[in-house]
């Protein structure tokens, strides 16, 4: 293959990834479901859902720590999206497919 249609590849490739990414949504929660969030594939908080019986005015840490689990563990699974998007991708173009 030559390098001038490797790059084209290469380059439609990252825009199908940039349009994957933007419409990806990843949902993830916490405290038995009690925090829930939802971050897209460009790592964006899309929504925060929080259940009225965890907002608790005496401890203000609880429901800090449950959104940041939930939001950490939004994120990581956008991390495992991204890399399995990318890994299928790659294994398209020659001389990529054992970068996944």
């Amino acid at each position: 293959m030559d390098l001038h249609r490797m790059i084209k590849q290469a380059q439609s490739i990252q825009s199908q990834l940039k349009s994957e990414l933007a419409d990806m949504s990843v949902s993830a929660s916490s405290g038995g479901g009690m925090v829930e969030a939802t971050v897209t594939g460009t790592k964006t908080i899309k929504s925060l859902t929080i259940a009225s019986e965890v907002i608790d005015p005496e401890d203000p840490e609880m429901l800090q720590d449950l959104v940041i689990a939930a939001v950490n563990e939004a994120l990581r699974k956008v991390d495992l999206e991204v890399q399995s998007k990318v890994g299928s991708l790659a294994s398209g173009l020659p001389g990529l497919d054992g970068l996944s």
